[in-house]
């Protein structure tokens, strides 16, 4: 009798695989979630640009961690610079445009419209990326544009207006997006990570003079696991789109909202209406049939839009 070892099959190696992909990306959700909450509480006692430039210093502070063994010196190498820092600065609109809107507006509610996104992406890819949409994609993303109005109520009393700013956020981060996906084309990915950060520490650090407050022990703890959660978020996010299909994970994105839910009601004693409970159902439902035309349209093929989490 020999003895013998047993090799894991590819089928049983991939289905493995996509199985971790898949709770790295729930994973994802939740600790975007928590860096939500987390700047939502930081924006009673401190400006949002501060918050903003805290969660990008820290960030950057913890990026040796994540860079694979890349030194900063070769992050900084770009082929096309400038628009890094063009992809960087809409990042940065869509860091603080949400967290400018969570100072006023539940979580729930940003997140949901928040999510109005990838249908942007779906939209904008046609005059930027000279992309084909068809009706049908189309007729999706103005069902979920329309969602957005459910959520907001325009007309329906006073509607605060930092509801706006969601939509902002999606805008920002649609672009980023966009260019992400050109970028992909030229530059490595520690590259791109790497000006995600110092742009917008850049740029925040200038603001800082005419609005600083100094946080005291516990601000600058919630200031650095701010950071830190950016930078481990998008670790987890680069993880599980490494060893996954993007088409297989875009869905699990949405579990996001989820999230919002759950840690807003938890943290800040927030549960929203019916309205926006069922004005971001149907915008995921929106998202998700673009993802489904697209998986259609592309056989698998081509990179997922649809249901990436908002990243900031």
């Amino acid at each position: 009798m020999t003895a013998s070892t047993t090799v894991p099959t590819a089928p049983a190696a991939s289905t493995a695989n996509h199985l971790r992909g898949i709770l790295l990306m729930l994973g994802v959700g939740l600790s975007f979630t928590v860096l939500d909450a987390t700047a939502k509480h930081l924006t009673q006692t401190l400006p949002v640009l501060e918050i903003a430039w805290g969660r990008y210093l820290f960030h950057l502070a913890v990026l040796p961690l994540f860079l694979g063994g890349q030194t900063l010196r070769s992050s900084f190498r770009s082929v096309r610079p400038g628009l890094q820092i063009l992809r960087s600065s809409f990042l940065l609109g869509s860091t603080v445009f949400f967290f400018l809107a969570v100072k006023y507006i539940p979580l729930a509610d940003a997140t949901a419209i928040g999510f109005v996104s990838p249908l942007l992406v779906t939209g904008l890819s046609v005059p930027i990326l000279g992309e084909h949409v068809g009706v049908r994609r189309w007729i999706a993303v103005i069902i979920g544009f329309a969602s957005v109005l459910i959520i907001i109520r325009p007309g329906f009393g006073m509607v605060h207006w930092a509801m706006s700013l969601p939509v902002l956020t999606a805008t920002c981060f649609s672009l980023y997006q966009i260019t992400t996906r050109i970028l992909s084309r030229s530059d490595r990915t520690h590259t791109t990570y790497f000006f995600s950060a110092t742009v917008g520490l850049a740029v925040t650090t200038a603001c800082l003079p005419s609005l600083w407050v100094t946080p005291d022990l516990w601000g600058w703890v919630s200031l650095v696991f701010l950071g830190s959660a950016g930078g481990f978020s998008h670790y987890l996010l680069i993880r599980a789109f490494a060893i996954a299909p993007a088409s297989l994970l875009a869905p699990f994105a949405y579990v996001q909202l989820i999230w919002s839910i759950t840690i807003g009601y938890l943290w800040f004693g927030d549960f929203p209406d019916l309205w926006t409970i069922g004005g971001g159902v149907i915008i995921c439902l929106s998202g998700l049939y673009v993802l489904y035309r697209e998986r259609q349209v592309r056989a698998g093929s081509g990179p997922a839009t649809a249901g990436s989490p908002p990243a900031r």
